[in-house]
């Protein structure tokens, strides 16, 4: 591939007694440092608001804010410090023998560390970390829980001036056995057990009331009188209980009793759900095959894949396989993507949608591609596109018209509308999708979908079938921020063999993640672009007040020279042909064709852009002054113009509508990054806003959508492709 650096909740307990008995709120005792219950919480009040929570009859849950738990920590560290939070429980009896405290904090201000027990009858048995929460199970072994004693110490480490009201715990409380809890339910007890394995308080699921119960008999043999009480938490079998068993149980309930559903579910819910035992890959990608067979080619006729992985269970056995010997390689671990059809992909054929290139099996897996799989990605299927990527609607010869899930009668935008309309009607968790002039965010746009358009030079192009390299490039496509973020970590870094990607080294953080903060338009300085805003008013007004809300400051601009710039054509025209041509050649001998002439010559092609197509093959050389005039003109013209109002304005991005006019083309001119998200509906179909900023300035771009998505939770499923029960699941059940 040529190397172009310019084309570049207390709950209610079922005995309100047991409530009175077990928490009396105290208030909260004083300390050197702060103390507090949570930061901005409703609850966080004199008295606390019990909510009524079906939970298990051993269980008092406190919410965040409730002053029986009690934070202290330092009320501001510098960034880089390592500060300690010391977490008590106040107001309770001993009958505490177990806790599982879930931490919530701010991922962008501070990262988790570590956590260790403080009290030396404490023993954690569980911990989990993942974006933005914490969750540990500790068990009290030698004496139940002492009031306003530390048990546990949490470690941090400010990734600004932070501290504990950056910090949030809540926590869900398990009383021992001794007392009418288990007078009033030892009766059933064995027969529970039976139904699940450790459940001893009987409720049919595994949860801190079980370890609480198994906590004082830690220690017994088999020839103990009460050993029928707790054996079926013996998960070893060697007939005592030890630490193994409650280490055990203790990861079993690090996570909600509730089952995994697949409608939707993020990254971190997968993993989640695998660390628990809940779900494996192969049953994951079971389920995804499933909504596949169910809803593409039959039903609602989505037309949004072109091949599925044949190896896919097989791929996802040998890396459930690995999970339980050596853990997972990291959040993608399990994770099924679909890739738009332009990405070499070994195993499947990959044909920009045509048919002239349906046996376009490649040796070679494309970078972005190498890089999902080393991260333990499953490549579930390949997507249909607009062939070629000519267009926005989606429409190809191998694949047909791919169509919008929100809306049966219309399109999904395009390019990369097969993996938008793929993710939308939750075919698999993250995608992929190239963008040239809007094809990554046009099709996020009109499926409620994040996008990424990264800049020029943070994503490898090698072993992607080009439209023009001097805009061309490849970005992440998911139903949140979170995973959009936690997909473009993987996917972006240097490629010796696409030289512009040496232009990232130093500009890529540790993690896109540590941008994930909900706050993140507090302070935040947005530019408007009124005149690329036009199409869905109210939502887009709504957007900006919104942003107002949250704490932006937003002020209407301008872009110098915007006329002019949306005026140039796209190079795509111009290019097509001698990248298609270099990209035919590294095929070699297998190359089904070796030019575009010899394509258009097939007639195996989408018959209603043939004419386009000969159009393109008809340029002779890119050796002119109005190419290279145009190519240097326009690029500088936009970055320049691009840098001028952000500079001038102090802002950290311009906003416009992701499908308004020519808008898409500042970023793909300029190579400035680029990301849009959900912002409300259009006649049912999903409308989005699209934030630009500076050049390897993503993370900028991901805090600030982050914190509109998440203070707006404007996404929702589309209705023509509605979750499977178990029983539809079931008749499709395939094994590796």
């Amino acid at each position: 591939m040529k190397s172009l650096l310019s084309r570049s909740s207390i709950s209610k307990v079922l005995s309100t007694a047991l409530i009175a008995a077990t928490l009396p709120l105290g208030a909260l005792s004083a300390a050197a440092e702060t103390s507090i219950s949570s930061v901005d919480s409703p609850n966080s009040s004199s008295t606390v608001t019990e909510t009524v929570y079906q939970t298990a009859p051993n269980v008092v849950v406190l919410p965040p804010g409730s002053e029986s738990v009690l934070l202290t920590g330092p009320s501001t560290t510098i960034s880089g410090a390592l500060f300690d939070v010391d977490v008590a429980l106040t107001g309770v009896t001993e009958k505490v023998t177990a806790q599982k405290f879930i931490i919530e904090f701010n991922p962008a201000r501070v990262d988790f560390i570590d956590v260790q027990a403080v009290d030396s009858s404490t023993t954690i048995v569980g911990q989990n970390a993942e974006l933005g929460k914490a969750t540990v199970v500790a068990a009290s072994i030698s004496e139940s829980a002492v009031n306003n004693k530390t048990l546990i110490r949490l470690k941090f480490k400010a990734k600004a001036n932070s501290g504990v009201q950056d910090i949030k715990v809540s926590a869900e409380l398990g009383l021992a056995d001794t007392g009418v809890i288990q007078a009033t339910r030892f009766g059933s007890l064995s027969l529970q057990t039976n139904q699940v394995t450790g459940d001893l308080n009987g409720n049919g699921a595994l949860d801190i009331g079980d370890l609480a119960w198994l906590a004082p008999y830690y220690g017994i043999t088999s020839t103990h009188a009460s050993w029928s009480t707790v054996a079926g938490a013996d998960f070893n079998q060697n007939g005592s209980i030890d630490l193994t068993d409650l280490g055990l149980l203790g990861k079993k309930v690090l996570y909600d009793t509730k089952q995994f559903e697949l409608m939707e579910a993020s990254v971190m819910d997968i993993q989640n759900a695998m660390n628990a035992g809940k779900l494996t890959a192969v049953q994951l990608v079971t389920k995804y095959l499933a909504r596949i067979d169910t809803y593409d080619q039959k039903g609602p006729e989505i037309k949004a894949i072109l091949n599925v992985n044949p190896k896919a269970l097989e791929e996802a056995a040998a890396l459930d396989k690995e999970r339980s010997e050596k853990g997972p390689r990291g959040p993608l671990h399990g994770i099924p993507v679909i890739v738009k059809d332009n990405f070499n992909t070994i195993g499947m054929p990959t044909t920009a949608g045509c048919i002239c290139l349906k046996t376009n099996n490649t040796s070679t897996d494309a970078f972005m591609i190498k890089k999902l799989k080393n991260a333990g990605a499953i490549i579930l299927a390949k997507s249909n596109l607009h062939e070629f990527a000519f267009g926005t609607t989606t429409l190809s010869s191998l694949g047909g018209q791919t169509k919008n899930p929100y809306d049966l009668t219309t399109n999904p935008g395009g390019s990369s509308g097969g993996t938008g309309a793929a993710l939308a009607a939750n075919f698999g968790t993250i995608g992929l999708g190239t963008d040239t002039g809007g094809s990554i965010r046009i099709p996020s746009s009109r499926n409620a979908l994040v996008g990424i358009r990264p800049t020029i030079g943070l994503t490898s192009r090698e072993g992607i079938i080009p439209l023009a390299h001097s805009q061309d490039v490849g970005g992440p496509m998911a139903r949140s921020v979170a995973d959009a973020a936690i997909a473009l970590d993987v996917v972006s870094g240097y490629d010796p063999n696409d030289l512009v990607t040496a232009l990232s080294t130093g500009n890529i953080p540790k993690s896109y993640t540590d941008y994930l903060d909900k706050d993140g338009l507090k302070g935040a300085r947005i530019g408007v672009i009124r005149s690329l805003s036009t199409g869905n008013d109210a939502a887009f007004n709504a957007a900006v007040d919104k942003m107002k809300q949250l704490g932006a400051t937003v002020i209407d601009v301008t872009i110098p020279n915007q006329s002019k710039i949306l005026g140039y054509a796209s190079l795509s025209g111009t290019e097509f042909k001698f990248d298609l041509n270099d990209y035919l050649a590294t095929l070699g001998a297998n190359a089904p064709y070796k030019t575009l002439t010899e394509i258009i010559a097939s007639n195996d092609i989408l018959q209603s852009q043939k004419s386009s197509m000969i159009q393109r093959d008809n340029v002779t050389t890119l050796e002119t002054l109005n190419y290279y005039k145009d190519l240097w003109e326009r690029t500088k013209l936009t970055q320049q113009s691009l840098t001028q109002v952000l500079g001038e304005n102090s802002l950290d991005a311009v906003l416009y509508a992701t499908t308004s006019g020519n808008a898409n083309r500042l970023s793909a001119y300029s190579g400035f990054p680029a990301i849009s998200f959900p912002a409300g509906y259009n006649n049912q179909v999903p409308f989005g806003i699209e934030l630009l900023g500076r050049e390897y300035d993503e993370g900028t771009l991901i805090k600030l959508a982050y914190s509109f998505e998440q203070a707006t939770h404007l996404r929702t499923m589309p209705a023509s492709t509605p979750a499977l029960t178990t029983e539809e699941e079931s008749k499709l059940l395939l094994t590796p």
